[in-house]
């Protein structure tokens, strides 16, 4: 297979090197003649080790040439990638003209050719683009072209070891033609291939590199407040990520339900109070307060969207597989759909209005006073209810859920609105 690699930067430089090295045929393109030049020669145009080695020994034994022509280049291929840069606008947004541009290029070539060909979109892009880019290329090379989205997740500085070795690789496809052609070229590539739809293996992108993000900043700001301190943050980071069943993990790592309880909303008041009482700043973690809380709020929106009276509430404690109300993010919701109008009923088989005290009760007499007319069993639940609301993990629920009427619709808020029901097919999967 025969593969072009549109855009000769970071990621388009060493895909070639790592291409050519596992035996695959690659033409360069890129507009800088410089840039092609320099590939042709078997020079890398950017600094990273080992890659003038693999270039120059793709050169040498002809797997790599290199061009300016899109059309020389599309003629000589069965396969495009395109890596060409992304950069910010002014305002924040993404510029996508060299993608665009690109694109056109491509599929006028297409066009040419006249024969079938594959356009792999590697460059970070925002959800929707390669859909848009598939329609271009489609209008444009006359429906010759079969679209592919394959996102990069190589560092500077040890590209060459990413690429060999990557955690996974996320390919996206509107063909079988084009995810056999992905998975021809990658068959040297030892990593599980997840096959998503196009929108969710670009959000992949860039969900990675805000978590990378995130973990820098979070450091940082730990490392700021513990020196103010006079608390060793290196060690005591040691020693949090030292827990790799909930610290580094995906423990709480998925989209849910807010956090709550006696600990974390407490816990995270006190460290940004100390912040604040020694000067030091740290807006992520000021931030998770408000964020939980929007949370709440972008919950009761969709209860609320359905435009009903009668909803049904599955899980009143904070968590599944506990009686604790305090600070319950379930509670805050029936707080405000109660003033909204609903008429609630609740269902949680841990909590019973006789057995609460102290804390509990407390918490409870103050936001839900009524608790004892709210909460109910399964049967008064279910003729109650034209909307059923899942605050607590639809797995401890399934004889309820087989029960629920085909018309009630259900907002599953504990594994934030994915589908519960039987029929509902999920849409990725792990090769």
């Amino acid at each position: 297979m025969n593969v072009s690699v549109f855009g000769l930067g970071y990621v388009g430089a060493v895909t070639i090197g790592c291409l050519s090295r596992d035996g695959v045929r690659v033409v360069g393109v890129d507009v800088n003649p410089q840039k092609a030049a320099l590939i042709a020669s078997g020079k890398s145009p950017i600094h990273e080790t080992g890659l003038d080695e693999l270039l120059r020994r793709g050169v040498d034994s002809g797997l790599i040439t290199a061009t300016s022509s899109a059309v020389v280049a599309v003629a000589a291929t069965d396969v495009s990638f395109v890596s060409v840069g992304t950069p910010s606008r002014e305002d924040g947004g993404l510029d996508l003209t060299y993608v665009e541009r690109v694109c056109e290029e491509i599929a006028d070539a297409v066009k040419e050719k006249g024969r079938p060909h594959v356009v792999v979109l590697r460059s970070t892009v925002i959800p929707g683009t390669t859909e848009r880019m598939q329609q271009v290329l489609d209008q444009r090379s006359g429906g010759l072209v079969a679209m592919a989205y394959n996102p990069e997740f190589l560092r500077e500085g040890q590209a060459i070891r990413d690429f060999d070795a990557p955690a996974f690789t996320v390919i996206a496809v509107a063909t079988p033609e084009a995810e056999e052609a992905l998975r021809t070229i990658y068959a040297s590539v030892k990593a599980p291939v997840l096959v998503m739809r196009f929108a969710e293996a670009e959000m992949v992108k860039y969900v990675s590199n805000a978590w990378h993000a995130t973990k820098v900043v979070f450091g940082n700001e730990i490392g700021r407040l513990a020196s103010v301190l006079a608390v060793d943050g290196q060690r005591v980071m040691d020693a949090v990520v030292q827990d790799t069943k909930l610290n580094i993990s995906a423990a709480y790592l998925r989209p849910g339900f807010p956090y709550g309880g006696s600990c974390l909303p407490k816990d995270v008041r006190a460290l940004t109070a100390t912040a604040r009482e020694h000067g030091v700043r740290v807006p992520l973690l000021s931030s998770l307060m408000p964020s939980n809380e929007a949370h709440i709020a972008h919950a009761v929106r969709l209860v609320l969207d359905h435009h009903v009276r009668r909803v049904g509430l599955v899980g009143l404690a904070f968590k599944a597989g506990t009686d604790d109300l305090r600070e319950s993010p379930s509670i805050e919701l029936a707080e405000r759909l109660i003033g909204k109008g609903c008429h609630l009923r609740i269902l949680d088989d841990a909590v019973r209005n006789a057995w609460l005290n102290g804390a509990n009760k407390k918490f409870v007499d103050e936001h839900l006073p009524h608790l004892s007319e709210l909460l109910t069993d399964a049967d008064g639940f279910l003729a109650h209810a034209e909307l059923i609301v899942l605050a607590h993990p639809a797995s401890r629920y399934r004889d309820l859920i087989a029960r629920i009427r085909p018309e009630v619709p259900i907002v599953n808020l504990a594994d934030f609105l994915a589908p519960v029901r039987p029929e509902s097919a999920a849409h990725a999967h792990a090769a």
